[in-house]
């Protein structure tokens, strides 16, 4: 799938903070305008919001906004595909756990 986001839109940015045989755990960072690139989900996942605001999520069946409250977790299984964009005028931070099987 094409990434439809301006060629300069920056990168969100992704720091490792743990890796184990059962878990990835990642803090994700976004400025302003930032993504994710096109991806699609390897393993379950659960993220945690560090920030309180909305998302914007392309994905192969079109736009969705997701809002999102700071320390209210989420989850979904793996093979989700999408783009996800911050079109909120801060920088928006959410820790990703992913499940290894």
């Amino acid at each position: 799938m094409s990434d439809a986001a301006p060629t300069d839109r920056p990168l969100a940015v992704p720091t490792r903070q743990l890796e184990t045989e059962r878990v990835i755990v990642t803090e994700w960072r976004f400025a302003p305008g930032a993504h994710t690139g096109w991806h699609t989900h390897q393993y379950d996942y659960v993220v945690v919001p560090i920030t309180t605001g909305q998302l914007r999520l392309e994905t192969p069946n079109g736009t969705v906004t997701a809002d999102l409250v700071a320390g209210q977790s989420y989850g979904r299984e793996k093979g989700v595909e999408h783009d996800v964009i911050n079109d909120n005028p801060f920088e928006f931070v959410f820790i990703e756990i992913e499940l290894k099987p």
